[in-house]
């Protein structure tokens, strides 16, 4: 990590699978086959029903993920040096351990590929620290940094000694059936089917935002799921500068890696330069991504007008 790190999109930012509502087998308990040690007074085990109350407190003091399961010693080994560096820190930040395993939904949020993985959460929002077996010295050098961070983003609380968190959210209502056919079929990699649970959610009405919003993320995850070689797709953009199929592609990587400002940039400079069939295309998918993010999105909103700015 060479220069400050820029916080990412909100987790919870619209996205098509509620982190909260979903339920996975337990993680083996800390000091049982399988499991990692005991926590210590600054380290949390996380499940998906209660990952909602860490990003909570990440805007009041550092968070950092980490990603582990119970059949890769190497993660168990990055879990125990981040759990000893919490310790050495004395609440200035939250180790927050989750079994990738038993939630696999929140190692999807985080787009990791592999563990261990380390994330950190910076006021709700992520950015990605690692991944494999780096030297504990190195992982020192990346926290350092990242609280550097975290205090020039006025997050500087401390953890309160064994936290286990904020109080559980209330219960949520139960979703309308075709949302939650969506979210099941998200669950089970049905791509398709849950686009057309979206797709008829519209049709009953039309002005439901959430379906709309869903709708919008899993085109994403659609469009990106057979990408194999990603600096090849960035290599006939650059190639290819008015080339439209090729941009969007780009667009749709920066998107999935929460560089939206670079997304949005591109699909602007590309609807400035085309018109026609070409044009409405671009403006078509740049709404969509407008979608993921939020209309209420400080940076949706900048977007709007530049997109006003070009068309007319």
């Amino acid at each position: 990590m060479s220069q400050q790190p820029q916080p990412q999109p909100r987790l919870d930012v619209r996205g098509a699978v509620d982190l909260s509502s979903l339920s996975r087998p337990a993680t083996p308990p800390p000091g049982s086959p399988g499991g990692l040690d005991a926590p210590g007074a600054w380290v949390r085990d996380v499940d998906a029903a209660g990952f909602a109350d860490v990003v909570q407190s990440s805007m009041r003091h550092l968070v950092v993920v980490v990603l582990w399961a119970s059949w890769s010693q190497a993660s168990r080994t990055v879990a125990d040096d981040l759990s000893a560096l919490a310790d050495e820190d004395q609440g200035r930040w939250l180790l927050a351990r989750v079994d990738a395993e038993a939630n696999p939904e929140i190692a999807q949020a985080f787009q990791a590929q592999s563990v261990p993985a380390a994330v950190a959460l910076l006021g709700g929002r992520p950015l990605r620290l690692f991944e494999g077996q780096p030297e504990r010295a190195q992982v020192r050098g990346v926290i350092d940094q990242v609280l550097e961070a975290a205090t020039a983003n006025g997050i500087a609380g401390k953890v309160q000694a064994g936290e286990q968190a904020l109080q559980a959210e209330p219960a949520r209502p139960p979703l309308p059936p075709l949302h939650q056919a969506a979210y099941d079929a998200i669950e089970s990699g049905d791509l398709a089917a849950a686009q057309g649970a979206y797709e008829q959610a519209l049709k009953e009405n039309p002005r439901d935002d959430m379906a709309r919003a869903g709708l919008a993320q899993v085109g994403l995850l659609i469009r990106t799921r057979d990408l194999t070689d990603p600096s090849a797709a960035r290599q006939a953009a650059a190639d290819a500068p008015r080339d439209v199929a090729a941009q969007m592609v780009v667009a749709d990587m920066d998107m999935l890696g929460g560089h939206v400002e670079d997304a949005f940039a591109r699909l602007l400079d590309l609807i400035r330069v085309s018109a026609g069939d070409d044009r409405e295309q671009v403006r078509v998918r740049l709404v969509d991504l407008f979608e993921i993010v939020g209309n209420d999105d400080a940076r949706v909103v900048a977007a709007r007008r530049a997109l006003a700015s070009a068309l007319y």
